[in-house]
């Protein structure tokens, strides 16, 4: 299970992660509400466990982007604990809310309980964007009734830009994501890629689904 901490404060992220790794959890920690957004975009974590007093983007903007691209678990961790502050949290689409100061026993059985509940969540594995489908679970793709037949690294840069979808991604994101955060930059592999995929996915098609911004990258995406 892997678990982000997003808390400001080092004595608390340190005990938390602590904690939390002893218990044979895997711990990512962000300072910032920034750098936690960021982290939530590149992985797929079980568990958000977040800070509301955060510099630059607060613990509530946080969470209202978690929740605008995905369904992960958020416990919100703060010394506010008004009762209007959890009903805050809560409404925006906190799991939990737990109040400083805690006892660890008792942090470490909300996690167990969120995660449990996690798992009972069933996850679809077909992406559908107009008429382009993925299924990851069978590793095959269609453009309407029209099989798609794809290498290894094009379907998994075909999954990643329709699970993000109408969000432009760098050529950075894409090489970190579908091969290797230490992947030489300077090579057109992207470039290449994406011309071949664009020649199975885009080509024999009327309506052209991934799309080009100069300068920026690229973004899959139904246009009018």
């Amino acid at each position: 299970m892997r678990i982000l901490i997003i808390e400001d404060e080092p004595k608390t992220a340190e005990y938390l992660h602590q904690g939390l790794t002893e218990n044979r959890y895997v711990v990512d920690c962000a300072a910032s509400g920034t750098d936690g957004i960021w982290l939530v975009r590149q992985h797929n974590y079980d568990l958000v466990v977040l800070d509301v007093n955060l510099p630059g983007l607060n613990g509530w903007e946080v969470l209202r982007q978690i929740r605008q691209f995905g369904h992960t678990r958020v416990m919100m961790l703060t010394a506010r604990g008004r009762l209007e502050d959890k009903v805050k949290g809560l409404d925006l689409g906190a799991d939990d809310y737990l109040v400083k100061p805690f006892e660890f026993p008792e942090f470490l059985a909300r996690v167990r309980s969120l995660l449990r509940r996690s798992e009972q969540i069933p996850v679809s594995d077909v992406l559908k964007v107009a008429d382009l489908e993925l299924d990851a679970g069978r590793h095959r793709a269609w453009r309407g009734t029209q099989r798609i037949d794809l290498t290894a690294k094009e379907f998994a840069l075909l999954h990643l830009l329709m699970r993000r979808t109408g969000e432009v991604l760098s050529r950075t994101q894409i090489i970190s994501l579908v091969w290797d955060m230490n992947f030489d930059c300077d090579t057109n592999v992207v470039e290449v890629s994406i011309r071949r995929l664009r020649a199975k996915v885009d080509e024999p098609f009327a309506t052209k689904l991934i799309h080009t911004l100069r300068g920026v990258g690229y973004v899959l995406e139904e246009r009018p």
